[in-house]
Parts: C-alpha cells; sequence; structure tokens
C-alpha cells in the first residue's frame, strides 16, 4: 500500500510510488498521453498519464479502462492518484507525477467557473467555488501565514490572547457604523473593536491582545471596507508613545516575513514583487506628524502626481491623500498626532498641545493606504470624563470603562489592524473582498 502524502510534501518522496488525495484543476492531452492539474489546498502540481504503461501494468482491457477515466475526468472531480514522484525542472512547483493509478471519488458536472474570464458578481455569487481557483488558495494561504505570524509575535512579546465580546452595550468607535440587535429586551451592538474591554485585560494582565470578527454599518462601496472583517487589537500597560510605534512595526515586518517564509508559492502565484517586501522589512518606517503631512501636501498638491483635494490643517485625510503620502516616501509611514476634533474620545493629547492626541495611523506604499490605527488612552479620570462631557456622551454607558481610571490607572495604549487589509498588502492583490472567505459588503450577504 502507498503512503498518501499531500501535494506539498512530495518533495520529500522524490523516487517513491506515492497517492494523493486531490481535485482535477484542469486537464489537457492527446492520444496517448493526459495531463492532470491537481490541487489538494497545501499546492498545485501537474500529474502525466501514459496510455502504454496502464496497459503494460493492468492489461489492455483495464489499462484501457483506467486511462479512458482520466481522459475523461472533469473539472474539480475528487480522485485519489497514485504515482511516482519526479523532479522537474520546467514546472514551477518543480516536481512531477508519473500516474501509475487512479480511482475517482465524487464526479463534478457542468462546475460554472471554467477556465476562462467570469465578470466580479458572478465570481461572487459562487465564492463558495471561486475560492478553489489558484489565485484565490493563494490569498488564503497568505491570510494563514499572516493569522500565524499574529500569535507567533504576540506569544514572543509576552502578550496574552484575550477574549473580546462581540455582542456589547455600548461603541467603541462611532455610534452611527453600529449593527443593532435585540438582546433580551435590550439594544444590544456586534462589536466594532474589542479596544474598551482590551484596556480591563491590560489592567489585569499587562499585554494583551485579541483577534476576531468586527462589524461596521459603512455604507462604503470602496475597495478597502467590508461590513465585517477581522481586527486584532493590542493593549499594553506602562507604555509610551514611541514603544506603541516600535512595536507596531516590529509587528508589521514580522507579518511580512512571515508570509515570505510561510507562503513563498503563494506570492509566486500572485507574482508579488517580493523584493518590496523585503525592502519594507529592512528599511525603517517613515514617522511625520498629521501637521508635516498636510504641509507636505500643499506643498505638492499642483505635482503631476498629485490626484487629491487640497486639505487644511484640521482636515481628515481622505485615500489619495494616504496613497500620495506613502507613495512619496515608499515604505510603510506613521502619521502620528492628529486633531483631536477628528479622532476617538478615548485618546491622550500630546502633552502642551491639547489640540492633537497621541495616536498613529500606519500608511502602506502602493496605495494601500491605512493599514494600523492606534494610540495612547487617557488614563487621568477627570480628564476623560470632562472629554465625554463635552462630546455629549453618556457616562452611564461607560462606567466600566472609567472605573479602569479610578482603581490603579497605569499610561497604556494600543492599536488594531484590520488583517483583510494587511492580506491584500502583502499579497499585492486590487480588492479587499478577495482577502477574506466569505465577504460581507454593502450589497453582499451571500453566500
Amino acid at each position: 500500500m502507498t503512503k498518501r502524502v499531500t501535494i506539498i510534501d512530495v518533495k520529500d518522496y522524490v523516487g517513491q510510488e506515492v497517492t494523493i488525495g486531490a481535485w482535477v484543476a484542469n486537464k489537457s492531452g492527446k492520444g496517448k498521453i493526459a495531463f492532470l492539474q491537481l490541487r489538494d489546498g497545501t499546492a498545485f502540481f501537474q500529474g502525466v498519464a501514459f496510455k502504454p504503461n496502464f496497459i503494460e501494468k493492468f492489461g489492455e482491457e483495464v489499462g484501457l479502462e483506467k486511462f479512458d477515466t482520466i481522459k475523461r475526468l472533469s473539472q474539480e472531480t475528487s480522485v485519489y492518484v497514485t504515482g511516482i514522484v519526479k523532479e522537474d525542472e520546467r514546472s514551477k512547483f518543480g516536481y512531477e507525477l508519473d500516474i501509475t493509478d487512479i480511482k475517482v471519488i465524487g464526479e463534478s458536472q457542468d462546475y460554472p467557473i471554467t477556465p476562462k474570464e467570469h465578470g466580479t458578481d458572478f465570481l461572487m455569487d459562487n465564492r463558495h467555488l471561486w475560492l478553489r481557483s489558484r489565485k484565490q488558495v493563494a490569498v488564503m494561504q497568505i491570510r494563514n501565514a499572516i493569522i500565524y505570524a499574529t500569535y507567533e509575535f504576540f506569544d514572543k512579546n509576552g502578550f496574552l490572547k484575550f477574549d473580546s465580546p462581540i455582542l456589547s452595550g455600548n461603541a467603541a468607535e462611532d455610534s452611527t457604523e453600529l449593527f443593532e440587535t435585540d438582546y433580551f429586551g435590550t439594544p444590544a451592538y456586534l462589536s466594532q473593536s474589542g479596544q474598551l474591554y482590551l484596556e480591563a485585560g491590560a489592567m489585569a494582565l499587562g499585554r494583551v491582545f485579541d483577534f476576531g470578527p468586527v462589524f461596521r454599518a459603512e455604507k462604503s462601496k470602496t475597495r478597502r471596507h467590508l461590513t465585517e472583517f477581522w481586527m486584532m487589537d493590542a493593549e499594553y500597560s506602562y507604555l509610551t508613545h514611541d514603544e506603541s510605534l516600535d512595536l507596531q512595526e516590529a509587528y508589521v515586518k514580522a507579518l511580512l516575513q512571515g508570509v515570505l517564509d510561510r507562503a513563498p508559492q503563494a506570492l509566486e502565484t500572485l507574482e508579488r514583487d517580493t523584493e518590496l517586501l523585503k525592502r519594507y522589512i529592512a528599511e525603517p518606517f517613515k514617522r511625520i506628524t498629521y501637521d508635516q503631512a498636510i504641509d507636505l501636501l500643499q506643498e505638492h498638491e499642483n505635482d503631476a502626481d498629485a490626484d487629491y483635494e487640497h486639505l487644511e490643517h484640521g482636515d481628515d485625510f481622505g485615500s489619495p491623500h494616504e496613497t500620495w503620502i506613502s507613495n512619496h516616501f515608499g515604505v510603510p509611514t506613521f502619521v502620528i498626532n492628529y486633531p483631536a476634533a477628528i479622532k476617538a474620545f478615548y485618546m491622550k493629547p500630546v502633552p502642551g498641545n491639547p489640540e492633537r492626541v497621541l495616536c498613529a495611523d500606519l500608511l502602506a506604499p502602493e496605495g494601500y493606504g491605512e493599514i494600523i490605527g492606534g494610540s495612547m488612552r487617557e488614563e487621568d479620570y477627570d480628564a476623560l470624563v470632562a472629554k465625554m462631557e463635552e462630546l455629549g456622551m453618556d457616562r452611564t454607558e461607560y462606567e466600566f470603562y472609567l472605573d479602569l481610571r479610578k482603581y490603579g490607572t497605569v499610561p497604556h495604549g494600543g492599536f488594531g489592524i484590520g488583517i483583510e487589509r494587511m492580506v491584500t498588502f502583502a499579497a499585492g492583490t486590487k480588492h479587499i473582498r478577495e482577502a477574506i472567505p466569505f465577504p460581507r459588503m454593502l450589497h453582499r450577504i451571500k453566500p
């Protein structure tokens, strides 16, 4: 009985006969030879069947029957394929299977996603099948590498995994972007961020992070927005703003390195420029203040590549501004110390400048925009209460959050990253909808 292996592991079995459980991604051939493109979730590679070999092994009647079975295989039919692993310099994968036997497990009839071009709506309607395609598999492998690297990074840096609730009685960010539901007669909301609860975790455990789905009822159709996405939030007690920026930079570099290490074939499939990724790891990220960024945008707004609207100090950036800033420096760029008026209530003011807050957005180059947002949190009880009153917020909705400032408050801060934006950046794909298995967008809730 031959050993059953995955495609990614065939390199360890050169010259040996193995069996692979796979799906037929495509097939071709003529006369006495047939080629199968096989996939099993770990990789794609080619199997080759020769009619004379089947006749020699099984006799004419059975051999012809088995070879005809191979010739008739339809796209996405599931099979057990047995064969001898051979090195193949012509193949990008580097190996090929000389097929010696095959067994059909599940036939696939009239598979809707053929090798021809299909429209986006058609592909999204068939997302459950589109996920099987070579490029979509590659994106999911990169997503997996980023998730794995996230857990590895925070474990190495002394953080504990802390699970924030998905159902909440209050809003962390913009209350106009909440999904509301009924919680036994009481209004409840799907979490926009685990941050407020994570701060409680930081007061108990020092360094914590969470990772899970969050929800934003944003009526946006851009290529960078989802209504449901996965987010990593981290909180750190006894932290300075510069230390937070250092941690964020190290984290993003660890994610990029994780993708290079764990998903090199996926990057090759997507034709991602890995030299760029290596440069982002090797070079220090740029750091500029919000006001410096506004000055820079104003200075260059008449340049040929300045495809953005004029901004004044106090205005928030749009996507074109973020794109220009990060492309100007050519590396991921921190923009720090935004106006308090356009940021969340919990952010700590810059010492000596209450109009600005100790925060940062990390802008990715190549047009990918903001991938991380973070800040120092206001740890002073009276200052936080005053800010909430200034904004007309109901303190009773945040009693647990205010308690954190009453019982042993400390300087602390944190940041959050939307995993799908990071996946899109690392993979070099154009739209965020491909960075999550089943995207939820303004006009898409199925499949």
